[in-house]
C-alpha cells in the first residue's frame, strides 16, 4: 500500500452521507466543501437525522444538542501545509483532516490519527520510499506549518535554542492542559539545559500579524532570550538550532524531518512515539516508529488533499509539488515586481505569472524602476549594463505552440541562460542536479516518458508527412538567423544554409531533412534563403513531433528542438552552445564555456531545466502550479482552453502519480 488518496464512496446525491453543520463561516469556504463532498459527504444545515453525522470545526466544538448524543461526529481540521495568502484573490485549501474520533490534536482519547500511527503495519517498501522522497522535499522546499516565509533572510549564527511560542486561544495549547505557565516552564528547561545559549523564541504568525496574543511577553525576554521577528523559514532555523522546544506546536512535527528530536511540554499527535522526548508523555502510545513511518501515517495517508487543478483529491506528494510551487511564487512575488523592456505582447503572460499578489509595474527607466523599491526584473535578450542589478527573466520551455505564449517564466539571479558568455542560474542547477535522489529521478524519469509520449511543444502545423527513403534520416533544425539565441550563442555557424552544409557534409549518404523555423514558415521572421536542393525534403508545415518520430540524428545551432530530440533519445549534435549543451549528452561542435564540468544523466538535465528553473501558471485557475499540471494541459485533447474537461486533466496526474510510486 502507498500513500495514495484514501478510498471513499462516491460524493454522488444517493451515496454522500450527509453532514450537519452549524451556520460557521469556515463551512462555506468552496475548497472545505468541495473537499468534504470529494470525501463521500454532503454538507447541510437541516437538523441531523438520524443516520447523519455532526460536523465538528477541530477546536471549536458547537453547543451541545440532543442530538450530540445519538448521532457520531466527524472533527474536520486543516491539513499539515500551512495556507499562503489568497492568490489573484482565491484561495487553494491544501487539504483537510477528517477524524470520526476527536480532534487529532486532543489526547483525552485516541484519534484515527493515533489508531492509524499504533496499528497500521507502515511497513510496505514503496509507501517508506515514498514518505523518505516525501521528507526531502518537504525540508528542501522550506514547506510546514507556515509557508508564508521568505527563504531569502539569513538565520541567526548556530548554536541557538529555538524555543516556539503558541496563541493563548490555540485548542491544542488548552487540549493538552497547558497555559502560560507551562511555556515559562519550557523556557525555564531549555536555559538549564543549554547554558549560555542564545534563546530564540519564535512566535506564531498569527501573533506576528497582531491578530493573536501569545503566551510570552517583552517581560520574557532578556540578554539571551529574544524574540524572533523576522519571518525565517522554519527549515533554516532548524539547521543552525541546538535544541527545539515546544508545546504543541506543528513545528515541533517540522523539526522532527529536519533531524531534531524535539522537547515536548505538550501532548500533540507526533509524541509518545519514540521521535520526541515528552515531558507529559501519553502512556498507551509505546510504538516506536521511524521518521519515515510517521511522515507515511500521518502526512501520505490521514489527511485528505485536494489538487485545485484537477478538482480532486489528490496524494499527499502531489500536496507537497501543489504547494512547493504556489509557496515558491508567494516568496517571490510577495513584495511585487517592476519590471523593465517587456514587449507590450508578452506583458499579460507576465503579469498572469508574477502579479498573483501584487500587480506587476511595467517601468522601462532603470532610475525610476530601482526608485519603486521593488525587486526588478528586465527581459534578458534586452538586459544592458544599465540593468546589471536587475534580474533576468526569460519565457520557459513549455508552450501550448511554438509561437504562441509560454506557458512558464524564469527569473535568473546571474545572467542570462540563453548566452554562455556569461554563467546562469540555470548551469548551477544542472551541476547541482548531477545526484539525483530516488525521489527526483523518479519524478524526472515520468516527466521524461510524458513528453516522449506526448510531445513537447504543440504546434498549428498539420501537413503530413511526404514519402521518405529509407535510410538514416537527418533533421536539421532552422531557427530565426538573427534570434538572440543564434547570436549569442554560435559563433562559427550562424546560417541554416551553413549548418544544412555541415550536417551534409557530416552524413554525405543521409537522408536530410530540413525543418524551418515556425516563425519563418509564417513569414514573421528571417530565416536565410535555404535552396531547394540544400535537403532532400523541406518540411515546412509539418509537426515536429512528427519529423522526430523518423529521425535517427538531428543537427541545430541552438534549437529548443534540439532539447525535444534529446528528451526523446535521438542523438544530438550542436554547432553553437545552447543551455542543453557541454554536458556530455550532446555531440558538440561549437565553443562550449569550459565551466560546463558536470555530468549529468538525462533526468537530471530534465529536473533542472523543466522542474527546478521555471515557474508554471495554469490557464485555467490561474495559480501557480507544478510542471505536471501545464504538460497535462498542453496534452489534453483542447490543449490549454479554459474549458479543459477535469476528468481528462485528473487522469493524466495521476499518470504521473503511478510513475512516481512505482
Amino acid at each position: 500500500m502507498t500513500g495514495a488518496v484514501p478510498p471513499t464512496p462516491p460524493a454522488g446525491p444517493e451515496s454522500a452521507r450527509r453532514l450537519c453543520a452549524g451556520d460557521d463561516s469556515f463551512w462555506e469556504q468552496p475548497d472545505v466543501r468541495r473537499v468534504l463532498e470529494l470525501s463521500g459527504y454532503r454538507v447541510t444545515t437541516d437538523d441531523p437525522g438520524p443516520q447523519d453525522l455532526i460536523a465538528v470545526r477541530a477546536g471549536f466544538p458547537p453547543e451541545a444538542t440532543p442530538a450530540d448524543e445519538r448521532n457520531g461526529h466527524l472533527y474536520v481540521d486543516d491539513a499539515f501545509l500551512g495556507q499562503l495568502p489568497p492568490a489573484s484573490g482565491r484561495t487553494s485549501l491544501p487539504g483537510l483532516t477528517l477524524d470520526t474520533r476527536g480532534p487529532h490534536f486532543d489526547p483525552a482519547q485516541p484519534s484515527d490519527l493515533e489508531l492509524l500511527l499504533a496499528t497500521h503495519p507502515l511497513d510496505d517498501t514503496a509507501l517508506l520510499d515514498e514518505a523518505r522522497g516525501g521528507i526531502a522535499r518537504f525540508c528542501e522546499a522550506h514547506l510546514g506549518a507556515n509557508n508564508a516565509v521568505r527563504t531569502d533572510i539569513v538565520p541567526p549564527p548556530p548554536g541557538y535554542v529555538l524555543i516556539f511560542d503558541q496563541p493563548r486561544n490555540d485548542p491544542a495549547v488548552s487540549a493538552c492542559g497547558a497555559d502560560r505557565n507551562r511555556f515559562l516552564e519550557m523556557l525555564f528547561v531549555a536555559r538549564e539545559e543549554h547554558p549560555g545559549a542564545p534563546v530564540l523564541i519564535q512566535q506564531h504568525s498569527g501573533t506576528l500579524q497582531g491578530g493573536r496574543q501569545g503566551h510570552f511577553g517583552d517581560e520574557d525576554t532578556g540578554e539571551t532570550v529574544r524574540f524572533l521577528t523576522d519571518p525565517v523559514s522554519h527549515q533554516s532555523l532548524f539547521e543552525g538550532a541546538v535544541g527545539v522546544y515546544t508545546v504543541s506546536s506543528q513545528a515541533g512535527f517540522d523539526a522532527i524531518f529536519a533531524g531534531h528530536r524535539p522537547r515536548v511540554f505538550g501532548q500533540p499527535f507526533y509524541a509518545g512515539w519514540g521521535l520526541t522526548d515528552d515531558e507529559f508523555p501519553v502512556q498507551r502510545r509505546q510504538r516506536r516508529l521511524t521518521r519515515a513511518q510517521l511522515f507515511a501515517g500521518a502526512f501520505l495517508i490521514y489527511p485528505r488533499w485536494y489538487s485545485p487543478f484537477a478538482d480532486d483529491l489528490c496524494t499527499g506528494t502531489e500536496a507537497l509539488e501543489i504547494m512547493a510551487a504556489r509557496a515558491r511564487a508567494w516568496r517571490e512575488d510577495h513584495r511585487g515586481w517592476v519590471a523593465s523592456e517587456v514587449p507590450q505582447q508578452k506583458r499579460d503572460a507576465l503579469q498572469k505569472t508574477f502579479g498573483h499578489w501584487q500587480p506587476v509595474i511595467f517601468e522601462d527607466d532603470p532610475g525610476r524602476a530601482r526608485a519603486t523599491g521593488r525587486p526588478w526584473m528586465v527581459t534578458a535578450d534586452a538586459a544592458t549594463m544599465g540593468h546589471r542589478d536587475a534580474v533576468q527573466t526569460t519565457e520557459g520551455f513549455l508552450r501550448a505552440d511554438l509561437t504562441g505564449p509560454a506557458l512558464s517564466f524564469a527569473t535568473d539571479i546571474a545572467g542570462n541562460f540563453s548566452d554562455p558568455a556569461t554563467p546562469s542560474q540555470l548551469e548551477d542547477l544542472i551541476a547541482l542536479r548531477t545526484d539525483l535522489r530516488p525521489d527526483q529521478e523518479k519524478r524526472a524519469e515520468a516527466l521524461i516518458r510524458s513528453l516522449r509520449k506526448h510531445g513537447f511543444v504543440h504546434t498549428d502545423a498539420t501537413d503530413p508527412l511526404p514519402d521518405l527513403a529509407a535510410g538514416e534520416r537527418i533533421l536539421v533544425a532552422g531557427q530565426v538567423e538573427d534570434s538572440a539565441s543564434v547570436r549569442a550563442e554560435s559563433s562559427r555557424i550562424t546560417t541554416n544554409v551553413a549548418l544544412l552544409e555541415a550536417a551534409r557534409a557530416a552524413h554525405p549518404d543521409a537522408v536530410l531533412l530540413y525543418k524551418p523555423h515556425p516563425d519563418v514558415v509564417a513569414g514573421l521572421h528571417d530565416g536565410g534563403t535555404v535552396p531547394q536542393n540544400a535537403a532532400d525534403v523541406i518540411l515546412g508545415n509539418v509537426p515536429a513531433a512528427a519529423a522526430l518520430d523518423v529521425t535517427s540524428h538531428l543537427w541545430t545551432m541552438t534549437s529548443l528542438l534540439g532539447f525535444e530530440a534529446l528528451i526523446r533519445g535521438i542523438p544530438v549534435t550542436t554547432t553553437g552552445a545552447p543551455f542543453y549543451a557541454g554536458w556530455d549528452l550532446t555531440t558538440d561542435l561549437g565553443d562550449i564555456p569550459p565551466r560546463r564540468r558536470a555530468r549529468p544523466s538525462l533526468a537530471g538535465l530534465v529536473h533542472a531545466c523543466l522542474i527546478d528553473y521555471p515557474r508554471y501558471t495554469d490557464p485555467q485557475t490561474g495559480l501557480p502550479c507544478p510542471v505536471e499540471t501545464a504538460v497535462a494541459r498542453i496534452t489534453s485533447d483542447k490543449d490549454v482552453h479554459p474549458r479543459t474537461d477535469k476528468r481528462e486533466l485528473s487522469g493524466l496526474q495521476r499518470f504521473f502519480a503511478r510513475f512516481l510510486r512505482s
